[in-house]
């Protein structure tokens, strides 16, 4: 996936096999047999073009991501403690990515226009990892500072 990806259009298993024998040896026939299988599970669309095919990704490496973090937080008996696990392995250029994309989020929300949902997004952008994790654990020094409480 990552070499058609790479490619961002239609791509034939000639042209990834050239781009892959760059780095290592590999068979025509491998690389036919992996692009025909990620066809079978719909990760890739095809279509003839003479003899071959040309392959094409459904969707971007961005949702293929997106559909994995979210099918791991969504397996997580404890949502807001896997996100809060989550949080602390990011680097600093991470979490402003976050913030962008938030704030992206909540520019196509008509819900963000609520000033009380303005509110809470600039309460969590202050909020460390740690201090998250005691909202999400219900631990913390402010009275209903917890999962079921607001903290006001």
């Amino acid at each position: 996936m990552t070499r058609v990806w790479e490619w961002n259009r239609p791509v034939t298993v000639r042209e990834v096999l050239e781009d892959l024998q760059k780095e290592r040896s590999i068979a025509y026939t491998t690389v036919m047999t992996v692009l025909d299988n990620l066809h079978q599970k719909g990760w890739v669309r095809r279509e003839a073009e003479g003899r071959a095919y040309r392959y094409e990704a459904v969707s971007t490496r961005a949702a293929y991501s997106a559909a994995l973090m979210n099918e791991a937080w969504s397996a997580s008996d404890n949502p807001a403690a896997a996100l809060v696990a989550f949080f602390d392995m990011m680097s600093p250029e991470q979490r402003h990515a976050l913030r962008d994309a938030v704030r992206m989020v909540q520019i196509d929300d008509p819900e963000s226009t609520d000033p009380e949902s303005r509110e809470e997004t600039e309460e969590a952008e202050e909020t460390t990892p740690e201090r998250a994790e005691e909202r999400a654990t219900g631990e913390g020094d402010e009275p209903g500072a917890g999962a079921g409480g607001t903290g006001r």
